[in-house]
């Protein structure tokens, strides 16, 4: 069964009650005093593997979430949800993904790869270097991948989970096609905005694309640090992860999917 699949499958399974339970008891958090202006990617976090570029909100005793980008886009994604969650007390902690915005590999020697367990392992060493025990995770397209694949590495560091358009990253049209298979395609990544902020995003997401829609490709060779860690996206969850999915982006409807991120701080299950 495609891997998709699985994935659009367990992401309903989770969802169901909760979303039917949680959103409509809670006060909405467009309601709420935010701040104007585009979140800046000020901090800086090294992770062993990425000194991590990132934005932080609110108070530091706060519950964290951490919002995850789409490939693509920036923090910026977050410029009306992140001031709103904020301002509800929640410590707002946004990264900026392998190959995107500031954010830098420290070896030049380190595979520029875009496996969905790499990108869940950044998250889980991105809170593991600011010494945060566990987390509500949101994302919106790639990033609402990288949060599952977080969840699915290290379930108990998960709180719960908002996925706002995963869908996205199985489009394979000729302009995907063009883009991530081909020589031409990849200059034109090299050119574009993202790819001018960072040098390694168009192999990044290339990587991305070519690892889960062709896998025979020569560039779509994986990192092997993470061949266990993809192997348990085939198998059943260790343990439920509380999860809300969004059709749409997260820069499609702020309030919604602030919303979806207060309501599992809310009824979620902390630890610490």
């Amino acid at each position: 069964m495609h891997e998709s699949f699985l994935l659009r499958r367990h992401f309903l399974r989770q969802a169901a009650s909760l979303a039917a339970f949680a959103l409509p008891a809670l006060p909405s958090v467009a309601a709420l005093p935010g701040a104007g202006g585009a979140p800046v990617a000020a901090e800086r976090v090294s992770t062993g593997l990425l000194e991590m570029a990132y934005f932080a909100a609110g108070p530091a005793d706060g519950r964290p979430v951490v919002l995850v980008h789409d490939f693509g886009y920036g923090i910026d994604s977050f410029a009306t949800s992140a001031p709103l969650l904020a301002a509800a007390g929640l410590r707002v902690l946004v990264p900026q993904l392998r190959g995107h915005g500031a954010t830098r590999f420290i070896d030049a020697g380190t595979p520029r790869s875009g496996q969905q367990a790499a990108l869940g392992k950044d998250l889980l060493d991105f809170i593991d270097a600011l010494h945060i025990p566990e987390a509500v995770f949101a994302g919106s397209g790639w990033g609402a991948h990288a949060a599952w694949a977080a969840s699915r590495v290290r379930p108990t560091r998960c709180v719960g989970l908002v996925l706002a358009g995963a869908g996205r990253i199985d489009h394979t049209g000729p302009r995907e096609r063009y883009l991530y298979a081909s020589a031409a395609g990849r200059r034109a990544l090299e050119r574009s905005a993202p790819g001018r902020d960072n040098p390694d995003y168009a192999r990044v997401v290339a990587h991305a694309w070519l690892s889960r829609h062709a896998p025979a490709n020569p560039d779509a060779a994986p990192d092997p640090r993470y061949a266990a860690l993809e192997r348990r996206f085939t198998q059943p969850p260790a343990s439920a992860t509380a999860a809300i999915v969004l059709e749409g982006g997260a820069i499609a409807a702020p309030p919604a999917f602030a919303d979806a991120v207060l309501a599992l701080v809310r009824i979620g299950t902390w630890r610490t």
